[in-house]
């Protein structure tokens, strides 16, 4: 009867050994066999006109010193490395200008941009840049913009709304904050005070 009891529970034990190092052995195989191959990945998701990076509700300050300068805020930023690096915003862009104090001194708005190389931006679609201490706004459908020298510029027809009347122009050449501007080929009658 003892040999019969220790037969038993050798058996029991052996197949709890059994069991759990078959167990173990079928987790390792899964975990060992499941390799994913990036470049069969890459090749089964890779969608050439994918963009590399995409953000939704983008919001960027730009800052010198501490102070924002520049605020700028997109639905839907979409980054590109290649052929060249560019940051698209194809549902819109809203970007503010701040004065030295903090204070928001213009407003530059378009339905669409794009972030190139070299601090340079192009906007397009509804564009339109406000000064809101002057209370004046310029429309076009283009509108370049060079960050480091804050230049802003187009070559199509332009509106500027004042309270001193409405502007036409081909062209325009301007700051980011709006203060002045320069007609490169203006339209219509001016009426001098």
């Amino acid at each position: 009867m003892i040999v019969g009891l220790k037969k038993e529970k050798l058996i029991k034990t052996m197949f709890k050994l059994v069991f759990f190092y078959g167990i173990l052995g079928l987790f390792l195989l899964t975990i060992i066999g499941c390799e994913n191959d990036l470049e069969t990945i890459r090749k089964i998701t890779f969608k050439p006109n994918d963009p590399n990076e995409r953000t939704r509700d983008l919001e960027l300050i730009y800052t010198d010193s501490g102070y924002a300068q520049i605020q700028l805020h997109a639905s839907l930023a979409e980054t590109y490395y290649i052929p060249e690096k560019i940051t698209k915003f194809k549902e819109g862009i809203n970007v503010n200008f701040f004065t030295k104090k903090g204070i928001v001194s213009s407003n530059l708005t378009a339905n669409y941009g794009e972030l190139l190389q070299g601090n340079q931006t192009v906007v397009r679609d509804s564009v339109k840049l406000c000064n809101i201490s002057q209370q004046q706004c310029m429309y076009t459908e283009e509108l370049h913009w060079n960050q480091e020298t804050q230049a802003m510029y187009t070559d199509k027809l332009v509106r500027v709304v004042s309270n001193d009347g409405v502007f036409y122009g081909d062209g325009i050449r301007t700051t980011q904050d709006f203060k002045k501007y320069e007609f490169l080929r203006p339209r219509g009658t001016i009426n001098l005070k």
